[in-house]
């Protein structure tokens, strides 16, 4: 089970649900990295950008759940270098029913499924782009085949 968690948090690290946070204002002026932050001025966060960032995190546009295996960070909001849920007050409220439901169904669809790709198709062909939007859709879908046990 413990790698499981760390594929779902490699997973939510470089496809956050939404590539940005709900919008927040900010109301006194701040300083953050060199920049002035005016009171009253809208403030995006990019989750998306965060997961990606090579100062952050080692071979950054790699998928590698082994990083999550002797590390503490979670997404619950606290560590600020994953936060694909959001943080503090305005975090999303049904992470922890979220999180339990992804595990439940990806961890049974393991269990019950040998998967395997379509004809002819290689892993390297498998396409991760996603496409704009406010969430966080793969350009071309992935189509995954049970194996059959009979």
């Amino acid at each position: 089970m413990p790698y499981l968690k760390a594929v779902i948090k490699e997973t939510l690290r470089l496809y956050p649900p939404t590539p940005l946070l709900l919008p927040r204002k900010s109301i006194e002026k701040s300083t953050l990295e060199g920049y002035e932050i005016q009171p009253g001025a809208i403030i995006h966060v990019n989750i998306w950008a965060i997961g990606r960032d090579s100062k952050i995190w080692e071979n950054s546009e790699e998928f590698i759940p082994e990083r999550f295996l002797n590390n503490n960070i979670n997404f619950k909001g606290q560590d600020f270098e994953l936060i694909p849920f959001g943080a503090g007050r305005r975090g999303c409220p049904g992470i922890t029913l979220g999180v339990a439901i992804v595990e439940l169904a990806l961890s049974n669809l393991l269990y019950a499924f040998d998967w395997e790709l379509p004809c002819g198709m290689k892993k390297e062909d498998i396409d991760t782009n996603g496409k704009p939007g406010i969430v966080m859709h793969k350009k071309i879908d992935l189509r995954l085949i049970p194996a059959n046990h009979i």
